[in-house]
This record gives C-alpha cells, sequence and structure tokens, in this order.
C-alpha cells in the first residue's frame, strides 16, 4: 500500500472545507483504482493533514494531481495553501473495523 499525505497551513474553517472534500472531492478519488481509504484530519491552529491510501504508488501520485485539478475546477485554490506533499510506501499497517462516519 501507499499514502499520499499533505500537510496545509492556515486552513480558515476545516470543518466547513471538510464538507467540501467530502462532497466533491472524496467521490473522485474513491473511484481511482486501488483506492483504499482517505483521512481529513483538522489537527488544529489552522492546519490539516488529508491523507489518501491506496494499493499502488500510481494511485497515490494520481490522487494528488486529481487534488490540484479539482480545487482549480471549483475554483477552491486561494483556500488551500500550497501544501507540504509526500507518497510513501506503507511499511506497518494495523486497522480496526469501524463504522463510516458521514
Amino acid at each position: 500500500m501507499y499514502a499520499a499525505i499533505r500537510r496545509f497551513e492556515g486552513i480558515s474553517d476545516p470543518g466547513e472545507i471538510g464538507r467540501k472534500v467530502n462532497e466533491s472531492f472524496l467521490p473522485l478519488i474513491s473511484r481511482i483504482p486501488g483506492f483504499v481509504a482517505y483521512y481529513w484530519v483538522d489537527a488544529g491552529g489552522g492546519v490539516v493533514i488529508s491523507t489518501s491510501i491506496f494499493q499502488d504508488k500510481a494511485g497515490a501520485e494520481e490522487s494528488n494531481r486529481i487534488g490540484f485539478e479539482w480545487l482549480e475546477k471549483n475554483n477552491l485554490a486561494h483556500l488551500f495553501p500550497k501544501p507540504q506533499i509526500a507518497v510513501g510506501e506503507v511499511l506497518v499497517h494495523k486497522a480496526e473495523e469501524v463504522a463510516a462516519h458521514a
């Protein structure tokens, strides 16, 4: 598995932007072959961590490309300062089944 991790700083309303992400970005990346999971984390202080998990590196990298297209298409780039991005192989993993939060 591979993860694409994006760290945004200066996010003024993580909850509202998270709603937009849930409504229109998440459906896009969840259609990428190999999609496993997505997380939008409010780290406090205007920092948000976005993590996409895919079965392969190509899917993780594609999620970043689609993310930038989504920002431009929806005129949201001004709300998202340029993120720090890392894509890498997941070397250790464990997950428990939990109910999805919608």
